[in-house]
């Protein structure tokens, strides 16, 4: 059953972006912003990344730069250019599997930002994304 785990387990509800499309400034260089991701929200667990964790993650090799561990049921356009956003909260995503490469399930390194400000275009709520 493909979203049996979801129920208790993927209780975090995250937005997840994109980088946008470039815009110039005016002085000859482009400003990027965020943008959503389709689907817009994931449903995941959130938990300090531990040592084994990234170690089985990165498949056997030592990976430093994640300070926590995201995973849910499979999301298609998560990147390493992606970063979630839970709260007030931003994690920049560093690293992205799909276990057993069956799109069942996506874990996610991510590192946690600080003092990131979180801009949240909630405007897919009024497309019908909302749950």
């Amino acid at each position: 059953m493909k979203g049996a785990s979801a129920i208790g387990t993927h209780r975090h509800l995250v937005t997840c972006q994109g980088p946008g499309t470039p815009v110039a400034d005016g002085d000859g260089g482009y400003t990027t912003g965020w943008s959503n991701l389709v689907p817009p929200t994931w449903r995941c667990s959130i938990e300090p990344a531990t040592e084994r964790d990234l170690e089985r993650v990165a498949a056997g090799t030592v990976i430093s730069t994640a300070s926590h561990v995201l995973k849910g049921l499979y999301h298609p356009q998560l990147a390493v250019s992606s970063r979630l956003i839970f709260g007030t909260r931003v994690f920049q995503v560093t690293g992205v599997s799909d276990p057993e490469e069956r799109h069942l399930r996506s874990h996610v390194l991510g590192i946690e930002l600080i003092d990131a400000a979180p801009v949240v275009d909630d405007s897919w709520m009024e497309d019908g994304w909302a749950e």
